[in-house]
């Protein structure tokens, strides 16, 4: 309940303040990400937050220069896309969706597997590129890429609508067209490789693969000691991607944990809050400080936040990919560790995103202790303002919930703690002031038709 509270009353300060920080966060993992190749069965990628989503196989590829035409771009000029030769079919069309398609929300556009990509020479159709699979070895049989069964290059191409069948279909917006493409620099990967995890081809019973290997029973994957997998020399390769990322992560961090945001104020919510925890605290003889700074840190940080920057797609119309989701993990944890009062020993033994993070975390530790300090400095919230606040988001927000279901799915709750609830109302002043528990007496009453 808290976290909903929450969640409605601080939609005007995630959309005003929080959220272009956090989409930004979003978009630069997103495209560090995709500067590499990312494997579609894994989800496994070259540059990645994540120890387990990082591929340690050694791959070679390149990058080919897509000029496009169409989307929703109103200039003449063509769009650039870059597409790896060893992204599957899905993941270059995706791509391209991504630039042409620029600012349209996700679920308004055409999606990958709804379009196909059509070779065209001399203005005729020779062929379908759509999402396939290549060649069979050994009960595995490999994803189709950009470069299989023939390179993306050279040759005009078009990316035109899936003609088959939707049992419920929707008009897609204007496809783009693939007009020219450029062959760019190669980039090497890593030195080491891995097995990855990848389940059988329900229909033809082989096993899937698009980058990575997997291992036979018994067999030993390289990069292997003694069954246990050498991650220290994929640290440095994690830090090289935490350094890109740093700048997005420490701008959403200090967002959050500020009392002043472009001249806005605090949000009221926080600040009441807050003085409750304070006033419960006193009220109870509460005297550590770390068992306070632990109530509003599950109150606030751990309870609405930490769900906010590890799903991103619950605030914005965007697709989260499974490696741009362990990345945010990752920042999550970063931030859980931040609220956190405890230290934590760090050894050879300590995960990876700890110690990524680990001369970070006292400097966000520092931001979280200033912000609680300023929260209680400022002014206390009056109950007039306060309810003039919660009035305001009501008549905001009127017509967007269905008020009268949401009090019948609390009913239950009432008429099971009833007793509880009504000696609560009677002891709290405030409470006997407005007369709630002789109004909750008649809902009842209403409710189970005795009145």
């Amino acid at each position: 309940m808290l976290t909903n509270w929450f969640t409605f009353l601080l939609h005007r300060f995630l959309k005003e303040c929080v959220g272009e920080p956090l989409f930004m966060l979003f978009w630069a993992v997103k495209q560090q990400m995709e500067k590499g190749p990312i494997d579609a069965v894994t989800g496994e990628a070259r540059y990645s937050l994540s120890e387990d989503k990082l591929i340690r196989q050694q791959l070679d590829y390149c990058t080919l220069t897509l000029s496009c035409e169409g989307g929703v771009s109103v200039s003449s000029s063509p769009t650039l896309v870059r597409v790896l030769d060893c992204d599957s079919v899905t993941q270059a069309k995706e791509k391209i969706l991504d630039a042409l398609y620029k600012g349209v929300p996700f679920s308004q556009r055409p999606r990958a597997p709804d379009t196909d990509l059509e070779w065209r020479e001399g203005g005729l159709c020779l062929g379908v590129h759509s999402p396939g699979r290549g060649f069979v070895d050994k009960n595995r049989e490999r994803l189709e890429t950009a470069q299989h069964p023939r390179p993306l290059s050279g040759d005009p191409w078009t990316l035109h609508p899936d003609l088959t069948p939707d049992p419920s279909p929707r008009p897609p917006p204007p496809l783009p067209c693939l007009k020219s493409l450029l062959r760019a620099a190669s980039s090497p990967d890593s030195q080491r490789s891995r097995a990855a995890m990848l389940g059988p081809d329900q229909d033809s019973g082989s096993r899937l693969w698009h980058l990575v290997h997997s291992a036979e029973p018994g067999e030993q994957r390289e990069g292997e000691r003694g069954g246990k997998m050498v991650s220290e020399i994929y640290l440095t390769r994690l830090l090289a991607t935490k350094g890109t990322l740093q700048k997005f992560v420490d701008d959403l961090f200090e967002t959050v944990f500020s009392t002043n945001h472009r001249g806005s104020a605090l949000p009221l919510p926080i600040k009441y809050m807050f003085d409750f925890l304070d006033e419960q605290a006193e009220k109870h003889h509460i005297t550590d400080p770390d068992t306070l700074h632990t109530w509003k840190s599950n109150c606030l940080p751990l309870r609405f936040w930490v769900n906010v920057i590890k799903n991103p797609q619950f605030v914005f119309d965007i697709h989260k990919s499974s490696i741009t989701d362990a990345c945010l993990s990752v920042v999550a944890q970063t931030f859980m560790d931040s609220c956190s009062t405890s230290d934590h020993r760090l050894g050879k033994d300590s995960p990876s995103n700890k110690l990524l993070y680990a001369k970070d975390i006292p400097n966000y530790r520092g931001w979280v202790d200033r912000y609680y300090r300023d929260v209680s400095r400022l002014p206390a919230i009056s109950e007039q303002d306060m309810e003039a606040f919660l009035s305001e988001q009501s008549r905001l927000h009127g017509g967007e919930f269905h008020r009268s279901s949401a009090l019948h799915q609390l009913y239950p709750y009432i008429t099971r703690f009833y007793d509880q609830i009504q000696t609560a109302l009677d002891r709290d002043v405030s409470c006997r002031k407005l007369c709630l528990g002789p109004r909750l007496e008649q809902v009842v009453a209403l409710m189970s038709g005795t009145s």
